[in-house]
């Protein structure tokens, strides 16, 4: 890609760190962006997310915002609002798909109401609820924080006295708590960039689902990617995802994360609008299978800041 343009950027925040719980995943990531839209001779400045973050921006005189800030506060329409009250062009998606995304319960509503397959849940709030959930779904069952991202607070609960403390400890998160049916199969992530559906990538863990540790800390997660399907059938699934990003208003750059079952039908499981960038992230290893490098994929997603301009 050559380096023509790229003064046209103007001065480029990347927001990364601020408080969410995946803090420090957002660091690797920002970094890692950063790195590389300064090796394509961007004017890019790295800054971790404070509350003063308003302040900060205003005195840098900064022309357009990449937000790699992941979970709450950043990846949730707060940032998003901050920066359209500031006037200041940003990466990915706007306030309501961003909230939508990251309230987990909300987008399965939404997908469900639009009629796109997402596992059946119920929402808990009591012990009794836990339950009537087992009773409902029977086991296994997942149980997962609607506001967290990387898996945290989440459980696979496989025998009935890991119920309650798979509840305490979802609960320890804020925001609601939510049971989801198992769904047995196979699990994928499509990544979207501009419009456009990567490779997708098939996920193996030998671990009970892909968890935290899956996610960052073991070697032996398998990302397979080309993940093997038919071509005709990724393309179908493919059209779905984007219709499904579309759906809770996503935009710019992001993923959709979904199950295959045993008779081959798709189960919508969450969509990431700010999805992790490090070296073990997933729509990196997507673009390159699609002959995207990691500093094109970063500026194509610098670029998505153009868009909202627009």
């Amino acid at each position: 890609m050559s380096h023509s343009g790229n003064s046209d950027f103007g001065k480029v925040a990347v927001l990364m760190g601020g408080w969410s719980a995946e803090r420090e995943i957002s660091l690797l990531s920002g970094g890692a962006v950063l790195e590389a839209l300064k090796e394509n001779d961007i004017d890019a400045h790295g800054i971790d997310v404070g509350r003063d973050i308003a302040s900060v921006l205003e005195a840098g005189e900064y022309n357009r915002a990449l937000i790699m800030l992941h979970g709450r506060g950043g990846e949730d329409g707060a940032m998003q609002g901050l920066l359209e009250v500031m006037g200041l062009p940003y990466s990915g998606s706007g306030i309501l798909g961003s909230a939508l995304a990251m309230d987990k319960l909300r987008c399965k509503q939404v997908w469900a109401a639009e009629g796109y397959p997402t596992p059946e849940y119920m929402v808990l709030v009591t012990e009794q609820d836990c339950i009537n959930a087992v009773e409902h779904f029977g086991l296994p069952l997942i149980i997962k924080p609607a506001l967290e991202g990387s898996s945290i607070g989440m459980s696979k609960v496989e025998f009935e006295d890991e119920m309650l403390p798979a509840f305490k400890m979802a609960r320890e998160c804020e925001g609601t708590i939510i049971a989801e049916k198992w769904i047995t199969g196979s699990e994928y992530t499509a990544a979207i960039l501009n419009h456009k559906v990567l490779p997708m990538i098939l996920l193996e863990t030998d671990r009970k689902f892909y968890d935290y540790v899956a996610k960052y800390e073991s070697d032996d997660t398998r990302y397979i990617c080309p993940c093997g399907l038919e071509q005709s059938k990724e393309q179908e699934l493919g059209s779905i995802m984007l219709n499904a990003f579309d759906a809770i208003d996503a935009s710019g750059w992001g993923r959709v994360d979904f199950m295959l079952d045993q008779n081959e039908q798709p189960w919508l499981i969450e969509a990431n609008t700010v999805p992790g960038m490090t070296s073990h992230s997933l729509v990196p290893m997507a673009a390159k299978q699609a002959g995207i490098g990691f500093n094109e994929l970063a500026i194509e997603i610098l670029r998505s800041s153009y868009e909202r301009q627009a």
